[in-house]
């Protein structure tokens, strides 16, 4: 049957790619999650377990048909029921007839002639089902052979959404019930759904995902709503104009700008399977940059394959484009869990994101609850695992950013970042209209500012830096970054991860925050380094910056810490540019029981910094050991 975004044609490019893998023949499962028309579900039943699902009852039951077929015999009916069908000229008067035929009504989706041959044929299947003389598989069957059948002669361009004003040829040939494509091969083991993929991604245990969602902003459910009524049989009420039944219980949010990109992280970063497979088209909502970097994000490190095939798309006289059109095949192998990296999408100085790796391993295990005394962007604490965290910064301004991810829907968010970027006509390198904006947010007092408009501006400033002035001005000057897809991603990732941890957001100096005497509380700071340039760190920005005082200060509150039975983990460089810190060397030395843990030091101009992690407990208690 003719179907949007059919895989029939690249179900070899999968399976070549499967072998490549050695995965074939291995006893694993695979979940193909958006089956549609049941492509890559037939083509590889002979190899794997299948799991099959789609938001459209009518698409799992053709692709159960698909994958049903070799197995009817039809024992209890005791005859062929195609060469019964096919041999009688029996008519009904039904719910296609009245509503999708010129018999009932000014469509012209059917003659009269085949629509009441297709009432016929609804009925006749629906009386040998509850006369039990059809088993649940021949019911499937049949019913995607009556799919199928009617796909042949109905008077559309392919879909259901609109039909045509003028009998096409094959629309007027008598209907015929015809069987499915179905391969010879038999299935292993199936097992269904038909729900939202987003909704069920969590509890389906299987090894392999396959995702094919909808690419552009058709939404399948109009545009084969007939096919629906048929196999539901339901006589919905429907539109006086298309005949449509209510498509809103159908309605895709892959299908929306924005919408599909939070879903696709979501389905990457919730699923069971160990290994992803991803169709998609070189036209599609989302870009080849988003999708590549969220599948890095959750894949193993070179795992990483993108596999382009070219195809010839349809063309008439509207279509004037020359442009390429390709399908993509992306491949990975998942990280567990506790491997994902999440990272802030403010361009922080100092974030580290590149050691969450090396945290994570000499961080204390039985963490309950995880204070971040110098959060900045976060990384650290959103990526620990503890049943509560602590968010804490000295500047409010960047508390408020970071919390807004947390409390704003991220959909909602994106579209505030749209209307204020066209509002404005922001873009890379465009000072005045960067000025304008800036210029805006600055003539609001410091509550009244929107932390999603300060983000905005962020986006577009010199390397996405977080500047103010002494009067708590916003001074970053224009620069040539944009909202990119790569931070897109990067937003949409984080602001997930964050909205699912249970956290407090503070802002104040760490000499104020109480910190209780509990067992599992785990302290993490990540001061200032005394010996480098941050703009964090001068002092000229209507915050404190960062003096031998400060750091004094803090190693006698970290003492306290200690005497008090906290367990605590100091990130700092210990030597940086041929500056080396004699303060915190001493301070080390002085308390026997300190460790200093020294990690892999920096890239570039970093190459030179001696990065260290100082703890206050034994190696043996360590939450992830070597």
């Amino acid at each position: 049957m003719r179907f949007i975004g059919n895989k029939e044609s690249i179900t070899h490019e999968i399976f070549a790619l499967l072998n490549d893998k050695k995965l074939i023949n291995k006893e694993l499962t695979l979940f193909d999650s958006f089956c549609g028309s049941g492509s890559v579900a037939n083509a590889m039943k002979e190899y794997f377990n299948i799991i099959i699902n789609d938001i459209l009852t009518w698409c799992v039951v053709y692709t159960k048909g698909r994958l049903y077929a070799n197995e009817c015999n039809f024992l209890k009916l005791t005859f062929n029921p195609f060469e019964y069908l096919n041999n009688n000229t029996k008519t009904k008067k039904g719910f296609i007839y009245k509503n999708y035929s010129p018999g009932g009504s000014d469509r012209m989706y059917f003659t009269s002639e085949n629509a009441s041959r297709i009432d016929y044929f609804r009925f006749q299947i629906e009386l040998w089902r509850k006369s039990d003389l059809l088993n649940n598989k021949e019911y499937m069957y049949l019913l995607a052979c009556l799919i199928e059948s009617v796909s042949s002669v109905s008077n559309t361009a392919g879909v259901y959404g609109a039909f045509l004003k003028k009998w096409d040829p094959r629309a007027i040939k008598p209907i015929y019930f015809n069987s499915i494509n179905s391969t010879n091969s038999s299935y292993k083991i199936i097992n269904d759904y038909n729900k939202k993929i987003e909704d069920i991604i969590s509890d389906v245990k299987c090894d392999i995902l396959y995702l094919d969602p909808p690419y552009t902003q058709n939404q399948y459910g109009t545009q084969y709503h007939l096919l629906e009524t048929l196999i539901l049989n339901d006589n919905p009420e429907i539109s006086k104009v298309t005949g449509s039944r209510p498509v809103t219980p159908m309605r895709s949010n892959w299908s929306k700008e924005y919408k599909t990109n939070i879903l696709f992280d979501k389905i990457i970063a919730k699923t069971q399977a160990k290994y992803i497979v991803f169709s998609y088209n070189n036209d599609g909502i989302m870009s080849k940059d988003f999708i590549e970097s969220c599948l890095k994000r959750y894949g193993k490190p070179n795992t990483y394959i993108c596999k382009k095939i070219l195809y010839k798309k349809y063309k008439n006289w509207k279509t004037k484009s020359d442009k390429e059109h390709f399908e993509y095949l992306f491949f990975i192998e998942k990280k567990s869990v506790n491997e994902v990296v999440y990272e802030c999408p403010l361009n922080y100085i100092g974030s580290k994101a590149k050691m969450i790796s090396e945290i994570r391993r000499y961080m204390p295990q039985k963490t309950t609850k995880i204070i971040d005394v110098f959060s900045g962007g976060f990384n650290v604490g959103i990526n620990l695992p503890s049943a509560q965290s602590i968010y804490n910064d000295i500047n409010h301004f960047v508390t408020q950013l970071i919390k807004s991810f947390h409390d704003y829907d991220t959909y909602e968010y994106l579209l505030y970042i749209r209307r204020i970027t066209r509002k404005y006509g922001l873009q890379k390198e465009n000072a005045a209209a960067y000025i304008k904006a800036r210029s805006f947010l600055n003539s609001l007092s410091s509550e009244k500012r929107d932390p999603r408009f300060l983000f905005t501006l962020i986006l577009y400033g010199f390397q996405q830096q977080i500047r103010f002035n002494s009067d708590h001005k916003f001074n970053n000057p224009i620069g040539n970054r944009w909202f990119n897809d790569n931070v897109l991603e990067k937003m949409i990732s984080y602001s997930r991860r964050i909205k699912e941890c249970d956290c407090t957001f503070l802002s104040c100096d760490f000499k104020n925050l109480l910190i209780k005497n509990n067992k599992g509380y785990f302290v993490y700071l990540d001061p200032p380094y005394r010996f480098t340039r941050g703009t964090y760190n001068d002092g000229k920005r209507g915050f404190e910056g960062w003096t031998k005082q400060h750091e004094t200060t803090l190693l006698e509150f970290i003492d306290d810490l200690d005497k008090r039975g906290i367990q605590f983990m100091l990130s700092y460089a210990l030597e940086n540019g041929g500056y080396i810190n004699e303060q915190l060397y001493e301070w080390v030395n002085k308390q026997k029981h300190y460790t200093i843990i020294k990690i892999s030091n920096g890239q570039g101009k970093y190459s030179n910094r001696k990065e260290v992690l100082i703890i206050n407990y034994e190696k043996t208690t360590l939450h992830n050991k070597k």
